[in-house]
């Protein structure tokens, strides 16, 4: 099997990763690139005693620990306003720590995985996590809208949001009641599943929300390929169903410590 076939389904992964990682879709898919131009100009030089994906994600990070400085003191006429609060904000959490919480609460790595792809010892990747979880926790607290139509799920999020000190403003079960309640109560951040009661789309009710003002947007879905396509801008945190507690409040915090807008059409 050739390599471009053994890493090519865990692309739209490690672009989402990519995304979280820097808070902006443009650098995320940037240095997406760039490691993928490393892979076909020395492919001899792709971690071939690993799994595919950690070699994919050695490669990146490879790239973006060369590179990250550079383009995290990036300030310019192109930067959007959640850019440079996020670039605030990640002065005060080393690199290490973000990359640690990604990888393993929002990526799914072991600690053993992560610790090889940032270079660290594995012992040492749990308090990485702690450490950036705990300084995310202590710049952000929100009002937060869940849409989502299984009412277990809904309690189990509710209660994880709660667990990290923010207020939910509201479950709504379909579009419509989902816009409505956005409309009234202006959360600061949305939970969004994509199917709802009513057969109508958490997709739509997010576009509708979004038309009215901007918000960070998490999907959490049992249809993931409804949203990594690569067809169209997909949103920065996408949590696959059944998930993980430790996934749900890392992509929480990342979202909030970005302050940015899910952007799809």
């Amino acid at each position: 099997m050739s390599l471009a076939t053994d890493i090519a389904p865990h692309l739209p992964y490690l672009r989402r990763y990519a995304r979280a990682l820097t808070g902006s879709q443009n650098h995320g898919d940037a240095f997406v690139r760039a490691a993928l131009e490393a892979i076909v100009s020395a492919p001899d030089a792709f971690p071939r005693d690993v799994d595919p994906r950690l070699g994919l994600y050695k490669t990146f990070h490879a790239i973006w620990s060369s590179a990250n400085l550079e383009i995290e003191g990036e300030e310019g006429d192109a930067a959007s306003d959640f850019e440079r609060i996020a670039q605030n904000r990640l002065a005060s959490i080393t690199p290490l720590s973000r990359q640690a919480l990604l990888l393993t609460a929002m990526e799914g790595f072991t600690n053993e995985d992560a610790g090889y792809l940032i270079d660290a010892p594995a012992a040492d990747v749990a308090s990485l996590v702690n450490e950036a979880l705990a300084e995310i926790e202590r710049q952000t607290a929100t009002r937060v809208l869940i849409i989502e139509d299984e009412p277990i799920i809904a309690m189990d999020i509710e209660g994880i949001v709660r667990d990290l000190g923010h207020e939910v403003v509201g479950i709504a079960v379909t579009r419509d009641e989902a816009v409505q309640m956005a409309t009234d109560e202006r959360p600061g951040l949305v939970l969004a599943d994509i199917q709802l009661a009513d057969d109508s789309s958490g997709i739509d009710a997010v576009k509708d929300i979004l038309q009215n003002f901007s918000v960070p947007v998490i999907f959490i879905t049992a249809f993931p390929e409804r949203l990594l396509t690569g067809e169209r801008p997909e949103p920065t945190f996408l949590i696959t169903k059944p998930f993980q507690r430790s996934t749900v409040k890392a992509a929480i915090s990342q979202a909030l410590f970005f302050n940015s807008t899910a952007s799809f059409g």
